[in-house]
Formats: structure tokens, sequence, C-alpha cells
């Protein structure tokens, strides 16, 4: 069983590997500098249906059976979300996979809660393997959230955009590979924030409020770390967190960085101040943060997804933001031993 350590953290007694991961994109996320780690790119966003979220659906269970290959298993549970009315991007993918599903909402926090809820059962004896996967649609998210395409409505420079991507983890007791070491499960932040194209002022805070948290806990500074990854923050939520820490003294490791900066070439693609959405995070994290923890170039992570908490509804009502952030720890197996 984990060991609790603090108020927020568990730390997994057995090894709980990350055994493979897959990533499905977009063509504007394919055009972005990390191309070469995803393993499918899509040429438009239609994926060959007729709808924008049959479309996401069928990105992610592409994500789902590529993971299944590589892997060369099927999983024993699936935890999965996104950001479709009642999860049904993830509900439509995986009706037929044949393997019990747990339903997941953490907005683009859902790939950290699925991967740290997996590492716990699988730690726990419940399941020998799990598989956390989400995904998010640039085309789906604008309808549902905000104004469809078509309306042509102009976005401010603090707005991301939502990531067309899919990403998928296979989690498995034992093994080589990377191994997730400590889950701090987040509390909500509530900054006030009613902005909806300012996702990163609303989600700042929830990441510092649960990278401060996870120090205090594990006794580790954030320079104990080979990198620091936030998700999906953005560049102006970036730099308002790297303040918050500043104003109490903390400081990153060098490789100090965000999902959403990292999966667009921001000087060249109209993509404002980064991505956002359940894949960015997912895609970067499978496609590129795992391949090199894999290739040893880094030790030891603290991979840190954000999420906003809240629907349409809400925000058409004047409602604030609330945020929540998990992270987790992940490790090579001799820096883990």
């Amino acid at each position: 069983m984990a060991k609790r350590l603090g108020a927020q953290t568990l730390a997994p007694e057995r090894p709980v590997t990350v055994a493979a991961g897959a990533a499905v994109v977009g063509k504007t996320e394919g055009e972005g500098p990390l191309w070469e780690r995803f393993d499918e790119i899509s040429q438009d966003s239609w994926f060959g249906q007729k709808s924008w979220e049959a479309a996401e659906s069928v990105m992610l269970r592409r994500c789902y059976d590529l993971l299944c290959e590589k892997s060369r298993e099927t999983p024993e549970l699936l935890l999965s979300g996104d950001l479709q009315s009642q999860c049904t991007g993830s509900t439509f993918a995986l009706r037929d996979a044949d393997v019990p599903l747990l339903g997941l909402y953490g907005a683009c926090s859902t790939m950290g809660e699925a991967m740290g809820l997996g590492a716990l059962l699988v730690d726990g004896g419940a399941f020998r393997s799990v598989c956390a996967l989400t995904s998010s649609h640039f085309c789906a998210a604008e309808r549902q959230f905000r104004a469809p395409l078509e309306y042509g409505s102009q976005r401010s420079p603090t707005a991301q955009r939502t990531a067309t991507a899919a990403g998928a983890v296979l989690l498995r007791a034992g093994g080589d590979g990377p191994r997730v070491t400590a889950f701090t499960v987040g509390r909500i932040t509530d900054a006030g924030v009613t902005d909806t194209t300012n996702m990163g002022a609303a989600l700042a805070p929830a990441a510092w409020e649960t990278l401060r948290a996870h120090c205090t806990d594990t006794g580790r500074a954030l320079t104990d770390y080979d990198a620091v990854i936030t998700g999906d923050l953005g560049r102006f939520g970036h730099e308002l967190l790297e303040a918050l820490a500043a104003r109490e003294g903390a400081e990153f490791p060098t490789v100090f960085t965000d999902c959403g900066m990292l999966l667009y070439r921001s000087e060249l693609q109209d993509v404002h101040a980064g991505g956002s959405g359940c894949g960015c995070s997912a895609a970067v994290f499978a496609g590129h943060i795992l391949k090199c923890l894999q290739s040893g170039f880094w030790k030891r992570i603290l991979f840190a997804p954000t999420g906003a908490l809240m629907s349409a509804v809400t925000s058409q009502q004047g409602e604030s933001i609330p945020g929540i952030c998990h992270a987790l720890t992940i490790e090579s197996a001799e820096v883990a031993q």
C-alpha cells in the first residue's frame, strides 16, 4: 500500500512503471517542434468523421490501440476523461474496448489525475496494469466553451489554443522503465478569475499551491528535479507561476517549462499564449517527456498538469474559475531505488 507523505502526497511502496506511451495529434500540433515525438499525425482535424466530437473519439481510440500495439498487452483497467459534456469523447472511444473503465474529470489536469490514481491502484495490487489516457479537440472545445469557429470571434493575447491531441500511458507493476514514486493530490484553488480567455491567471495559483505542498510533504526542493513541467499554463500562466514562487523564495531547476509552451512554435503558429486542453499535457508527456526519461536524458522530473474546474454554464453565469493541479514524481529505476 502507498505510504502517506504529509497532507497531500502518497508514495507507492511497490515499483509502478510507466511501461509505454502513445500520442496522436492533429495537423497543427504536428507542425510544432515535437512532431517527431508523436506516433501519429492526422493531416486534418476530422479523422474521417462528420463531426468534431466524433473525430476526438476516433483520435483517442487510435491512441489507445497504438498503446496496446506498442506494449503488446491489453490493460486490466482504463482511466479516462475529456472536455466534452459527460466525458462522451472517452465513452464513445472506448465503448467497445471490452475493458473496465473509470471515467474521470479533471479538465486539463485529467492526465495527471489518471496517472496518479492508476499508480495507486497498481501499487495496492488491485490491477497489474492500468491505462491512463485522455484527449481534447480544438474545434469541439471552441463550440462547447467559447463560440463555434464559424462565428469568427477574436481571441485575446492571453487565450490558449485547445490542442487536438490524445495521449495514453500504460502503468504496470514492476518491470523496466521510469517509475511513479510520488503523487501529490491537488486542492481546489480559486483566485477569483472570471475571464475564460485567461486560463493561465486562473490556474497558476493552483499550480503553485500543489508544488509548494509537494515540497513540504516530500522534503524536497524544486531544484532537486532535473525538470519541472506544468500543463497547461501557457506563456502568461508560466510567468505568473514563476513570480508566485519567487515571492516565497522558491527556485526552479534549469528546465522549468509548460506543456502548453512546448507543443507549438509560438513565434510561427497562431496559438496566442500556447496550448491547453486535456490532450495537450497527455500528448506531450506520452510523446516527449516519457522518451526523455526512457533515454536517461532526465533521471527525475515533476510533472504537474493543471485543470480549470468550470463548465460552459458556470462561466456564462459569471462564476469564477476554480483551478486544481496534481503533481507526480517520475524517476528512473536507478534513482528510485
